[in-house]
C-alpha cells in the first residue's frame, strides 16, 4: 500500500509541476514582446568575420533599408530593388533574440554599379539573430561568417 502511495504522490507532483511549468511558459510568452516589430533601419555594414573576405561598408545606407512589420511582413529596399518577406523572431531578452528572414520576392533591376544590391541579399537570406545595442541592430549571420550592422532611419519631413 506504501509503494502505491509513493508512485501516486509522485505522479501528482510531476503532472503539478507540469502544469505549473505550462502556466510560466505561457505568461512569459505572452509578455515578451519584440522590439524589432514596428521598426526601420537602413544599413551601415556587413562586417566579415573572415580574413578572406573584407568587410563591406555601404555608401549610401538610405538605399538598403529594412521595415519589421507587426504582422511579421519585411519591407526591402535593396539599392534600386524593392521586396518583401516574411520574418520570425523569438526575442531571448529585451535586446535580442533568434531572427530568420523567409523568401524574399525581390525585384531584379539591374542597379547602376557599384551595387552591393547582390551582397545584401544574399546576407539577408543568412542572418539567424539580431542584438539591438548602443541604439542600434546588429544581425548575425549563419555560422559567425559576419553581422550586419544597421541605425534607425530617420523619419521623414
Amino acid at each position: 500500500m506504501r509503494a502505491a502511495f509513493g508512485i501516486g504522490a509522485l505522479g501528482a507532483v510531476v503532472g503539478l509541476g507540469a502544469l505549473v511549468g505550462l502556466g510560466a511558459v505561457g505568461c512569459d510568452a505572452a509578455a515578451a514582446t519584440d522590439p524589432i516589430v514596428g521598426t526601420t533601419w537602413q544599413l551601415l555594414q556587413i562586417e566579415s568575420m573572415t580574413s578572406e573576405q573584407p568587410s563591406t561598408n555601404i555608401a549610401d545606407p538610405t538605399k538598403y533599408t529594412v521595415m519589421f512589420g507587426d504582422d511579421g511582413q519585411a519591407a526591402f529596399r535593396i539599392d534600386c530593388n524593392r521586396g518583401l518577406g516574411t520574418f520570425q523572431t523569438a526575442a531571448a531578452a529585451d535586446d535580442s533574440g533568434s531572427l530568420t528572414f523567409g523568401p524574399i520576392a525581390l525585384t531584379k533591376m539591374f542597379c547602376p554599379q557599384p551595387s552591393d544590391d547582390t551582397k545584401v541579399a544574399a546576407a539577408l537570406g543568412n542572418v539567424r539573430s539580431y542584438l539591438m545595442s548602443n541604439g542600434q541592430l546588429h544581425l548575425s549571420m549563419l555560422a559567425d561568417s559576419g553581422i550586419m550592422h544597421w541605425e534607425p532611419l530617420p523619419k521623414g519631413p
